[in-house]
């Protein structure tokens, strides 16, 4: 599979979680009462050709990436991976919205609510 470009140096990790983002799953996984890790896939669909999607999982598969940050896990799976790399995930809490954001240098496009872009 070709590795899609990056707008990041070489050396930058693949994948990179926010301390925001991080203090986020550390809440939510506390509120949930769950040992499980946040998984982020890219799925098919979406207003813009594909969307993010968060939840718990129990599971890391062999070929997932695991990114770690201040106690919070990160779980993304090789295909997802390869649409988000050099992509950041941050977690937004302001009077309009509450939710994860993926930056991604990546993506040509995406739609207002941040959640659906294009490659």
């Amino acid at each position: 599979m070709a590795e899609m470009p990056s707008h990041k140096p070489a050396g930058t990790p693949p994948l990179s979680l926010s301390a925001r983002a991080a203090q986020r799953i550390n809440f939510l996984k506390t509120q949930e009462k769950t040992d499980a890790r946040v998984r982020l896939a890219v799925n098919g669909g979406g207003c813009s050709g594909f969307n993010y999607a968060f939840s718990f999982d129990h599971r890391v598969n062999p070929d997932d990436l695991v990114v770690a940050r201040d106690g919070a896990e990160l779980v993304v799976d090789e295909t997802s991976l390869e649409l988000l790399r050099g992509a950041e995930v941050d977690f937004i809490d302001d009077l309009a919205v509450s939710a994860f954001r993926v930056v991604n240098p990546n993506a040509t496009a995406s739609c207002g609510c941040g959640t659906s872009f294009a490659i």
